[in-house]
């Protein structure tokens, strides 16, 4: 399951909305895992995703997902390193490359793509395939964007319906 993996989901929402809901932590601690994930868009600038309080309470760190910006170019482009924090072997793995990619048609709605590079990071790949999900894990990016998708056309992450 290691490689590229490449999901896309089309969100009847601006551009630039969606860029917000990503990178602006007052929305993306909203949706996905709940961490409130901070970022420097500049090239070279920290990304920090904190832990939700039930991570904490099963002992994970503060600092859950770590990286660094590679590109920022808002709203259309976003490349990132990424490594998750939270399980030692997949810390070991090391970062991976994470891209974003919005177009937005002229119908308002937003073709959001993301690519996730995980060559050398076998245990990553599974977990953001969503091979753990019912251990707990989540569902990796299925679950994310969809997540993201319902908050942003609904006003409700799913966990909230």
């Amino acid at each position: 399951m290691s490689g590229t993996q490449v999901y896309k989901v089309y969100i009847r929402a601006g551009a630039e909305r969606v860029w917000a809901a990503i990178t602006s932590p007052e929305w993306n601690s909203r949706y996905g895992y709940r961490g409130r994930t901070e970022m420097d868009l500049r090239p070279g600038g920290a990304i920090a995703g904190r832990s939700n309080p039930g991570m904490l309470a099963m002992g994970a760190p503060e600092i859950g997902t770590d990286g660094e910006v590679v590109e920022a170019d808002p709203p259309h482009r976003l490349v990132q390193t990424f490594r998750m924090l939270m399980d030692p072997g997949i810390a070991a793995e090391g970062f991976t490359r994470l891209t974003y990619e919005l177009k937005e048609g002229k119908d308002g709605v937003t073709a959001l793509t993301v690519t996730h590079e995980l060559a050398d990071a076998p245990n990553m790949a599974r977990l953001m395939a969503g091979e753990f999900e019912e251990m707990g894990a989540g569902g990796g990016w299925a679950w994310v964007l969809s997540d993201l998708k319902s908050l942003l056309e609904t006003g409700k992450a799913l966990a909230d319906q």
